[in-house]
């Protein structure tokens, strides 16, 4: 005797049903993209800009003296290069911002913590920080070229004048933004504010602060021309303002696109930190 099923029991189960279409997936906000497909959208941008870059340049439609072509620019970095001139001034730069940037961090994370954490400390700091923050760093170069004088010390002080206020109020944002139902609870468990400090509510504030050093170091990037352009003697700032002088509008792009590599460099090793230091924030 044979059975015959129901035609609903010859469906194919849910499991073969067809997932959502690749254009959905990039359509639909917060949706997970495979990376792949995300490194080659990526490269594609970057493709259609040096196309463009070179229809411009090597079709002759904007004269070299405004737009160097790509071949240019690439033939003023080996040139640099090889005349040892390049390394110089990209370590005197790397330098200027690692200093700065160090500095700067060292006193904005504990302050800018406590501003967060303490009402009285943020009624104390906050009108001037506020202040400070809005003043333009080029106005302050002159000073500090009165004050300190020209060398390493005068555009260090730009980086750090740059970017210790606005790191103070990131990371107060940071502090500030932590549950306070978790505090509560640590106090609850018989933690001491001593130890609701240093053991909840510094790991709470990690990846946050990891974020606003990683926002920060890319204005530290932006003021170091600011920094170079006036009395210095190295620098990739430097050297822009010397091509500018020359009319060496292909070295003026050289240095900007190492400024640029060189933030991108640094970007990533902040993400790669924080997974390394806050697994638990991704």
């Amino acid at each position: 005797m044979s059975t015959t099923l129901p035609n609903h029991a010859k469906a194919p189960p849910a499991a073969r049903r067809r997932g959502p279409s690749l254009l959905n997936v990039c359509l639909t906000p917060k949706a997970d993209v495979p990376r792949p497909v995300l490194i080659a959208v990526g490269i594609a941008v970057w493709l259609v800009v040096l196309a463009g870059w070179s229809l411009l340049t090597y079709g002759n439609l904007i004269p070299s003296l405004f737009l160097p072509s790509p071949g240019a620019v690439l033939d003023a970095a080996q040139r640099l290069y090889e005349d040892g001139t390049l390394g110089e001034h990209v370590f005197a730069s790397v330098r200027v911002v690692l200093i700065g940037f160090a500095i700067s961090s060292l006193f904005a994370i504990p302050i800018g913590m406590l501003m967060g954490t303490f009402r009285i400390v943020q009624g104390a700091l906050e009108p001037i920080v506020n202040f400070m923050r809005y003043l333009p760093v080029t106005s302050f170069v002159p000073l500090f070229i009165l004050w300190i004088g020209i060398g390493l010390e005068q555009r260090v002080t730009v980086i750090i004048f740059g970017t210790f206020f606005q790191q103070l109020v990131m990371v107060a944002d940071v502090s500030r933004g932590v549950s306070k139902e978790l505090l509560n609870a640590s106090y609850t468990l018989g933690s001491s504010r001593r130890d609701v400090l240093l053991n909840v509510l510094t790991p709470a504030s990690v990846p946050g602060i990891l974020d606003t050093l990683r926002v920060t170091m890319g204005w530290a990037w932006t003021y170091l021309v600011v920094a170079e352009l006036v009395a210095a003697s190295s620098g990739l700032g430097y050297l822009s303002m010397k091509a500018m002088r020359g009319f060496q509008v292909d070295v003026i792009f050289m240095a900007i696109g190492i400024i640029g590599l060189l933030g991108l460099i640094t970007d990533q090793a902040f993400r790669i930190l924080k997974l390394k230091v806050a697994p638990w924030a991704q």
